[in-house]
């Protein structure tokens, strides 16, 4: 970490949030870079390695998991702090099993935020006070994936390429895993058929599929029928 302010990259598809955050932290953190999705995010990450990443949670490529996924094998040095408007189970878990240090909601103010800031550049978990008892018991009840190779241990199991997916993205997946067709899906779920279209569309190009075949298979699987 620098020896003043940590550095600190930016990545949020809002240009507008972006240019606030760093008015609003001032001189309190140097940020060195911004990105408004997944690809931007881990280029400008990799050529500038800051000490903070301040990472949003839903970009128009796909989660920030899959930043912190991209970045974490070569460079464990950069931490990750969430910072989201979004609040819910799924996308908090699955920030933090990517490897985020913490996660932080948008309604922080704005000297919380830089001591966040701070603390995760130290080393420090941080997370906003309703969040905090939230993410010890959800990790309390992950089941457990057996004893592992290095002396007995267990570890968390969970699905990397679930956790990316949205909340009704995993609805729509389940459905058509159990043969429902989009017509079907879309008076189901209360939307139109071109919503469940889009969001297929999204599952596919998260799971890096083709064919609503492979989705079927895919989803079959892992028992989400």
């Amino acid at each position: 970490m620098s020896a003043s302010q940590p550095t600190v990259v930016l990545v949020d598809d809002h240009g507008l949030f972006r240019s606030g955050v760093r008015n609003e932290l001032g001189r309190r953190v140097e940020v060195v870079g911004e990105a408004d999705d997944v690809q931007p995010a881990i280029a400008v990450i990799e050529q500038t390695t800051p000490d903070v990443v301040l990472l949003d949670v839903h970009l128009p490529g796909g989660g920030g998991q899959m930043v912190i996924q991209a970045i974490k094998p070569a460079h464990p040095g950069v931490r990750f702090l969430a910072l989201s408007a979004s609040d819910a189970p799924e996308d908090v878990i699955a920030v933090i099993r990517a490897g985020a240090r913490g996660y932080v909601t948008k309604t922080i103010s704005t000297d919380e935020l830089a001591d966040a800031i701070a603390r995760v550049a130290s080393g420090d978990a941080v997370f906003s006070h309703r969040l905090a008892g939230f993410v010890l018991d959800a990790f309390a009840a992950l089941p457990e994936a057996g004893p592992s190779a290095a002396g007995g241990q267990v570890r968390p199991s969970f699905d990397p390429e679930l956790d990316q997916l949205t909340t009704r993205e995993r609805e729509v997946l389940r459905l058509i895993a159990q043969g429902y067709t989009y017509k079907e899906i879309a008076k189901e779920l209360f939307i139109s058929v071109k919503t469940v279209e889009t969001h297929v569309s999204s599952v596919l190009r998260k799971l890096q599929l083709s064919t609503r075949h492979q989705l079927t298979r895919w989803a079959a699987e892992r028992r989400l029928a």
